[in-house]
């Protein structure tokens, strides 16, 4: 057990907002469909698993989608562009996928009517019903577990917030009556060291009550 929580914190530490990547290193198929394994297997809120990936290697597309990223140089200088996109029809309350998501756990219909009120009851809660935003934090949990499987395999990572979400849906061809952009990541090999890493220490980030 010392072992795994030792090789799970050298992954931590291993793991930065790499800027640059190694364009002449490619993620084998192998080690990627592990990292997206993980992804399928993150946890969601209610388990409706609202979050559907674009996996792209191509390097064309990739040169092209750069400029509506900033042109942030991780964006073509990667191995693997993964953009996040939020389910927004379906989430709702009482779709044919909600339905779908509650019905397949296998419980009496009176048990299913009364977890999708509960559901139902929860996004009264959103502002302005909001499931974009309720779906977007449901990519980042699975962004989460991605970046750091990836880690444990070397295998370096950068979130990308910085970019033009309408132009980049319509490059995509999205469909946005079912479904919106959240969050935008890229996968390889760092080119450059990793920079000194600073976090707070754990008494000043959290606080003990006992």
């Amino acid at each position: 057990m010392q072992d795994l929580k030792q090789t799970l914190l050298k992954a931590y530490e291993f793991r930065h907002a790499c800027k640059l990547f190694d364009e002449s290193k490619k993620i084998s198929d192998k080690d990627f469909e592990f990292v997206l394994e993980t992804a399928r297997l993150s946890p969601t809120s209610f388990g409706m698993e609202g979050v559907r990936l674009i996996v792209i290697t191509n390097q064309e597309l990739k040169a092209k989608l750069k400029p509506l990223c900033w042109n942030q140089n991780q964006i073509d200088s990667c191995s693997h562009l993964v953009v996040f996109k939020t389910k927004t029809k379906d989430l709702k309350p009482y779709s044919e996928w909600t339905k779908a998501k509650f019905a397949q756990r296998g419980l009496a219909q009176e048990a299913q009517d009364k977890y999708m009120q509960v559901y139902a009851n929860f996004h009264k809660t959103l502002k302005s019903d909001d499931i974009y935003e309720w779906g977007t934090r449901q990519a980042y949990i699975m962004f989460s577990s991605m970046i750091t499987s990836a880690a444990l395999l070397g295998i370096d990572s950068c979130p990308i917030e910085g970019f033009e979400k309408e132009n980049l849906e319509k490059t995509l061809e999205i469909d946005l009556s079912e479904e919106e952009i959240s969050l935008v990541c890229t996968f390889g090999y760092r080119i450059n060291p990793q920079p000194a890493k600073f976090r707070l220490s754990l008494d000043e980030m959290c606080e003990f009550k006992q």
